[in-house]
């Protein structure tokens, strides 16, 4: 989580103390912080589902051009409605007016990402390489979205997925790197207003979701396909209060055209709720329930049906120089015929010496996932993820949260406005030596015979961003995995090596 992801900003366009904040506000962590607000327009389908603080809402000017957001979804342009605070050359297309109402409109946007990778020893060894340890080949992602408002309270939203892998020794690997051409989102929205701060959005469709840090929920954004539910969504907007319901499936990426569906083996449901904590220095809490099934769940235990419910609660806030996340997970259900019992505690904070050279950001993460305790026994008390962010700890994430002890220092540096680095080193320990390190994905990674040693490794990384305009942004970023004591005992152990780097162009 030492990965400082930044919108573009027109940052030089704003006064310093504006800018200051601006670049601090943006910067998030992969999985680390993503510090959410809301659109307080409750009666337009485009209030934002999971920036859920009820806050004022920023205001885009010819000056200052606002970022693009994760779930393009929430993006709102109806600014242009006055041909002055029209400036980029992809504006005309942004807002397309309909029967001459300024709320009749089509907006239209997209993405085009280029990416190289290049691993040395993947999977510490036993991945496929040829015979100098190497696998390198490229990744092209290209979305493109329509967003159709027909007035304040009925909205269509579509978007097209196309994900390329080429020259992978071993061929793409399953639900990341190919979907040759698909519908990623396609829903529609209802809006019911009832007072100035009371609304409820209906959203019917495939959509993509993420919630608070993404440790749980997340659209996946560093692979090179997104993720997806089809589902069905409340969103309840009153005062500070901001809480979704929802149920849905996953989509599973397929490598065809028009061949991705529902997975029928795993659900998601659940309340997500977030409001302004008073108590807390500009504070924040998430409050949620999510029930998940897996029909055919994977642990080192082996292999049952999976019932599992959480409970957790995040608290954040950013009262600079300082930047707090902690949030408490607790699990429970059934394994197959025995109970599961797991929990997470994952925190972070970060400070900011903005009037030192380069303005570093120092940040300290430490979180803690509980692992089974007996695999002989029925009962179950790994923690799963569910469906968590694509990078997790570094862009690599060789391994996974669950039954892992994690201790991260990172640094985040700004040589100017639109260049910017991170230097991070993360330090991993098994929870339990009864069970195994498992994948991002959750899929345990070695045998838990393998041996009894807790430490599993360390990963360093340094990650360099460039924004080169609001449009186009370069990223690269190398990673090393050190294997510890635990991989030392397997007849695979070896270090690993990652590079990847990517241009994206957005409109």
């Amino acid at each position: 989580m030492g990965i400082s992801f930044i919108p573009s900003i027109q940052a030089q366009e704003l006064p310093p103390a504006q800018l200051q904040k601006a670049v601090i506000t943006g910067a998030q962590s992969a999985a680390e912080n993503n510090l959410h607000t809301a659109t307080d327009y409750f009666n337009s389908p485009l209030s934002e589902n999971v920036k859920l603080v009820a806050v004022p809402k920023a205001v885009a000017t010819p000056r200052v051009l606002p970022p693009f957001k994760s779930l393009r979804y929430d993006e709102d342009y109806r600014y242009l409605q006055d041909r002055d605070h029209r400036s980029d050359f992809w504006d005309p297309i942004k807002y397309i007016p309909i029967r001459g109402q300024k709320d009749w409109f089509l907006s239209i946007g997209g993405e085009m990402r280029q990416r190289y990778e290049f691993y040395h020893n993947p999977n510490f060894g036993s991945g496929p390489a040829n015979h100098h340890g190497n696998n390198d080949y490229l990744l092209q992602r290209y979305l493109v979205h329509g967003d159709l408002h027909l007035g304040r309270y009925f909205r269509i939203f579509g978007q097209f997925m196309a994900s390329l892998e080429n020259g992978r020794i071993g061929g793409p690997r399953p639900e990341v790197d190919r979907n040759t051409f698909d519908l990623h989102q396609g829903f529609i929205d209802f809006v019911t207003p009832f007072t100035d701060t009371l609304s409820i959005t209906w959203r019917l469709g495939r959509q993509e979701l993420e919630y608070g840090s993404g440790r749980l929920i997340s659209a996946r954004e560093v692979p090179n396909t997104r993720r997806s539910f089809d589902a069905a969504r409340v969103l309840f907007r009153m005062d500070k209060w901001a809480i979704d319901g929802f149920w849905g499936k996953p989509v599973r990426n397929r490598f065809g055209a028009f061949d991705d569906g529902p997975d029928p083996n795993k659900s998601l449901w659940g309340v997500y709720a977030v409001r302004p904590n008073s108590v807390l220095p500009d504070g924040h809490i998430d409050l949620y329930y999510l029930g998940f099934e897996n029909k055919h769940g994977v642990f080192a235990q082996g292999t049952e049906h999976e019932l599992r419910h959480t409970l957790g609660t995040r608290l954040w806030g950013q009262p600079l120089p300082w930047e707090y996340n902690v949030e408490l997970i607790w699990q429970f259900g059934r394994f197959g015929a025995g109970n599961i019992n797991a929990w997470a505690v994952a925190t972070n904070a970060r400070y900011n010496l903005s009037n030192w050279l380069f303005r570093p950001r120092l940040g300290l993460t430490v979180d803690i996932t509980s692992g089974d305790q007996n695999p002989n026994s029925a009962n179950l008390q790994t923690y799963n993820p569910l469906f968590p962010t694509g990078a997790y700890f570094n862009v690599a994430d060789l391994l996974g949260p669950s039954n892992f002890i994690h201790v991260h220092p990172s640094i985040d540096l700004y040589f100017s406005e639109k260049l910017r680095a991170t230097l991070d080193w993360g330090f991993f320990w098994r929870e339990s030596v009864n069970d195994a390190p498992y994948s991002i994905a959750t899929f345990p990674i070695r045998s838990i015979q393998v041996g009894r040693e807790q430490f599993s490794g360390s990963s360093p990384a340094v990650t360099l961003i460039w924004d080169f305009t609001r449009n186009i942004t370069m990223l690269a970023s190398y990673v090393h995995f050190f294997p510890g004591p635990f991989f030392g005992a397997s007849t695979v152990s070896k270090p690993v090596d990652f590079f990847t780097t990517w241009l994206t162009y957005k409109f």
